[in-house]
């Protein structure tokens, strides 16, 4: 794509990335056949190929955003499948990001976006305020569907009917080694995770030690920025990740770590692009350390020989989370530990297709959401599975608001397989 940015613009680091990724696409559009909002929409302008135009117009004529054009980029669902097509190599994360902090800089959104982004921003990434929140929720679930915008709908629909005491193995502190110590790695708690599903953690830290980890929470570390990053609070979203790299790097350079284990893979997709979001400030050099040594929980076991399990009697149907997949291009390793434990795995039609959790865009884009958990419910449960397994949090709540097939988090089936116990959603 021919592009015309000025020497001026092409000084801002953003817009100079832009420009790379603008030029490396060639129209072809391969990116429109596994675009979910395409699919759902059948616009041109809710494909990749015509966001890019979008975008490209935007910010080489420098122009305020108009409605037009945020309404295409918020559909977006940041899933990256396009990513794994493009023949090209057109780097559309990077593209899209810097487009919404864009457009979060210079457009005014109504009052009612601006307050429940600024709402979203300032309770999810923590988890005592989330906690409240979902509370909140179970109490004022009887009158949502009186309430008139389908995006609070979503919000309290969206609470689980139990919610988890908290659990102190998130708290900062190190977890010896069960088996003779093979590496030292610090876990990635999160944040809406602690709130929602705290079985995850502590079956990962069991796993983990089983297996010859000694497992570190950080003190300090938090939320990835994930969330605010994808709507554009680039301030925000930057002060999380600093505070991780200031926290995980003080673990580095005191005992030494082997690996940051991360068991939601949105945040995965976030934290091994640390590198890139500090590339031009003074903590370069530490981010681009914090997201080589970031791994997926599969990275991780796939290199501590799992035990392989005896045949089990049950199907499971794995769905792969765009961040791990698309993101992270990780595709095989769930399947593959599943397999060793002893699991029959299965997997759905059009498995490269999103689920519609995407951080918050199931609270911001409810109907397009709904549509697309919709279909990836009905091509999971056509396996006919005992259980359904993912690798993040927010497909997981997704999924099992649409089926009553049990959701497990892939670490707890390895956790059980192993000696630990039955997944709760399995009682």
């Amino acid at each position: 794509m021919q592009t015309n940015f000025t020497d001026e613009q092409l000084k801002q680091p953003g817009t100079a990335r832009a420009n790379e990724i603008l030029r490396a696409c060639v129209h072809c559009g391969f990116c429109t056949a596994t675009c979910p909002t395409y699919q759902v929409l059948g616009d041109e302008l809710d494909s990749p190929r015509g966001r890019i135009y979008l975008i490209k117009d935007m910010i080489e004529n420098d122009r305020v955003p108009d409605a037009r054009t945020v309404t295409h980029i918020d559909r977006c669902l940041s899933c990256l499948a396009c990513m794994t097509t493009c023949p090209s190599g057109v780097h559309y994360m990077h593209l899209v990001d810097h487009a919404r902090a864009y457009i979060e800089e210079r457009y005014e959104r109504p009052w009612q976006d601006r307050a429940l982004r600024w709402v979203l921003a300032r309770i999810i990434p923590y988890p005592t305020r989330f906690r409240l929140a979902l509370l909140g929720a179970k109490i004022a679930r009887p009158l949502a569907r009186y309430l008139p915008d389908p995006r609070l709908r979503a919000m309290i629909e969206m609470a689980p009917r139990v919610i988890p005491p908290v659990s102190r193995n998130d708290d900062p502190q190190s977890f010896a080694p069960v088996a003779p110590r093979r590496k030292r790695v610090a876990l990635m708690t999160g944040c809406a995770q602690k709130a929602l599903n705290t079985d995850i953690n502590d079956a990962t830290i069991r796993l983990l030690t089983r297996l010859g980890c000694e497992v570190v929470v950080a003190e300090g570390a938090g939320c990835c920025g994930a969330l605010t990053h994808h709507m554009g609070k680039a301030d925000e979203a930057h002060g999380s990740a600093e505070r991780n790299i200031r926290a995980w790097t003080s673990e580095m350079e005191g005992e030494g770590l082997d690996a940051i284990v991360i068991n939601t893979s949105g945040c995965g997709t976030t934290v091994k692009d640390y590198g890139h979001m500090f590339r031009t400030g003074p903590l370069a050099e530490k981010a681009a350390r914090v997201s080589a040594l970031a791994k997926d929980i599969s990275e991780v076991l796939m290199t501590l020989d799992l035990p392989e399990g005896a045949p089990k009697d049950l199907k499971v149907a794995y769905h792969a989370a765009c961040s791990l997949q698309h993101g992270q291009k990780i595709k095989t390793f769930p399947k593959d530990l599943l397999k060793r434990a002893g699991f029959q795995v299965v997997e759905p039609a059009d498995s490269h297709l999103c689920c519609g959790s995407a951080g918050t865009y199931n609270l911001l884009q409810p109907e397009i959401s709904g549509k697309l958990k919709a279909r990836k419910v009905r091509t999971l449960v056509a396996k006919s599975p005992d259980i359904i397994a993912a690798g993040n949090i927010g497909c997981m709540m997704q999924i099992g608001s649409g089926t009553a097939v049990p959701v497990v988090h892939t670490v707890e089936l390895l956790d059980w397989a192993t000696g630990g116990p039955k997944p709760a959603a399995l009682a």
